[in-house]
C-alpha cells in the first residue's frame, strides 16, 4: 500500500454515508454483526439477506463510530470509542432481542469479529455464539506491506497524524468482478475526497487508526480465556490481510467448550463478499440455529444474569 500525506481536518456530516442494515420480524435468532475497519455494513449484505430470508433470522449490521464520517474525523477516533460503539449495539441488540425470546449471537468481520470477542468475554452468558469472520489480531497475510511493521514506533510519532494508506488491489477479494468495481470507485477518490465512507468505505486507511487499533487487539488477546460461549470462526487459508493463524490461535485461546473452525479455500480477506460468501452464510446458520449454539429458552434465563 502506498503512503499518501495531508493533514485532514474534522468535519462530522450530520447524514453519514452509507447505510446500516436492519431485516427485522425474523423468530428464529437476532444476528448483530459488526463490519471491518474502514469498511461498511454492506459487506454484511449477502450474509444478511441470506440470514433473513432463507432462516427467518432478525439482522442489524451497525456501522461502527465514525464510520460513514469524512476521513479527517474517523482518523481521529480513539479504540476506546469503538469499543464503546459496539458495547452500545450489544446492549440494544440484547434488548430487542430479549423482548422477542430469540437467541442473541454476535459476530463480526475482521476488526468486528475483535470486537465481537471483547463483547463475549464479559456477556457469553448472554448470547448464543460469538461469529468470528477473518478475524483480525495479526496483519500477517501474503499482502501486507513492510511499511506495516512499522506501525509500532510510528504510533509515537507526530508523522501518524498525516500519513494514509492507499487500498490497492485485490481489496480483499478473490472475485475478480467486484474488485475491478471497487478498483474503479477507490480510483477516483483522492486523500482529501470527502465521499469516502458510503457502501464501499473507504479508499484509505489513516495510519492514526491503525495505531489506535493495536489496543484492541491487546485487550482481545487478554480476555480470550473469559469467551465461554460457542465460537465460530471463519478463515480463508489464502486471506491477503491475516492468516490462519489468527483463527488458530483464537481457537487455542478461547475458553469455550464448542469452537470450530471453517477454512475456506477460494477467498480472501472480506469473507462476507467473496466467491464462498454463501459457504460463509450457510455455516453461520447452520452453527447457530442448528443446536450447537445455546437454546432459546437458556438465552432468555440469562438475560437476567449479572455479567460474567
Amino acid at each position: 500500500m502506498p503512503v499518501e500525506w495531508a493533514w485532514l481536518p474534522e468535519r462530522r456530516s450530520a447524514a453519514p454515508e452509507g447505510r446500516e442494515i436492519v431485516l427485522t420480524g425474523g423468530d428464529s435468532g437476532y444476528f448483530l454483526l459488526f463490519h471491518g475497519l474502514t469498511g461498511s455494513p454492506a459487506e454484511f449484505a449477502y450474509v444478511a439477506n441470506y440470514l433473513h430470508h432463507r432462516k427467518g433470522c432478525s439482522v442489524w449490521c451497525p456501522r461502527l463510530v465514525n464510520h460513514g464520517q469524512p476521513l479527517g474525523t474517523l482518523a481521529r477516533t480513539g479504540w476506546q470509542e469503538l469499543e464503546d460503539g459496539a458495547r452500545a449495539c450489544f446492549d440494544r441488540a440484547l434488548g430487542e432481542s430479549s423482548r422477542s425470546g430469540l437467541p442473541l449471537f454476535v459476530g463480526g468481520l475482521s476488526l468486528g469479529a475483535v470486537l465481537s470477542l471483547i463483547i463475549a468475554a464479559d456477556h457469553s452468558a448472554r448470547m448464543g455464539a460469538a461469529l468470528c469472520l477473518a478475524p483480525t489480531l495479526f496483519y500477517d497475510g501474503w499482502n501486507v506491506p513492510w511499511t506495516h511493521r512499522l506501525i509500532p514506533a510510528v504510533s509515537h510519532l507526530p508523522l501518524r497524524h498525516f500519513a494514509y494508506f492507499r487500498e490497492e488491489e485485490p481489496y480483499g477479494l478473490k472475485d475478480e468482478f467486484l474488485r475491478r468495481r471497487i478498483g474503479e470507485q477507490f480510483g477516483r477518490m483522492s486523500v482529501r475526497d470527502e465521499r469516502q465512507g458510503g457502501d464501499i468505505g473507504y479508499a484509505h486507511f489513516p495510519v492514526r487508526l491503525f495505531c489506535e487499533i493495536r489496543h484492541l487487539f491487546d485487550r482481545c488477546i487478554r480476555r480470550l480465556a473469559n469467551v465461554s460461549c460457542p465460537v465460530l470462526l471463519v478463515q480463508a487459508r489464502n486471506d491477503d490481510i491475516t492468516g490462519p493463524e489468527n483463527s488458530q490461535f483464537i481457537y487455542r485461546h478461547v475458553g469455550s467448550k464448542v469452537k470450530e473452525i471453517v477454512m475456506l479455500e477460494n477467498s480472501y480477506h472480506v469473507v462476507t463478499m467473496d466467491l464462498e460468501r454463501e459457504k460463509v452464510a450457510a455455516s453461520m446458520a447452520r452453527f447457530c440455529l442448528s443446536g450447537r449454539a445455546r437454546a432459546p429458552a437458556d438465552l432468555r434465563a440469562a438475560a437476567f444474569l449479572p455479567p460474567g
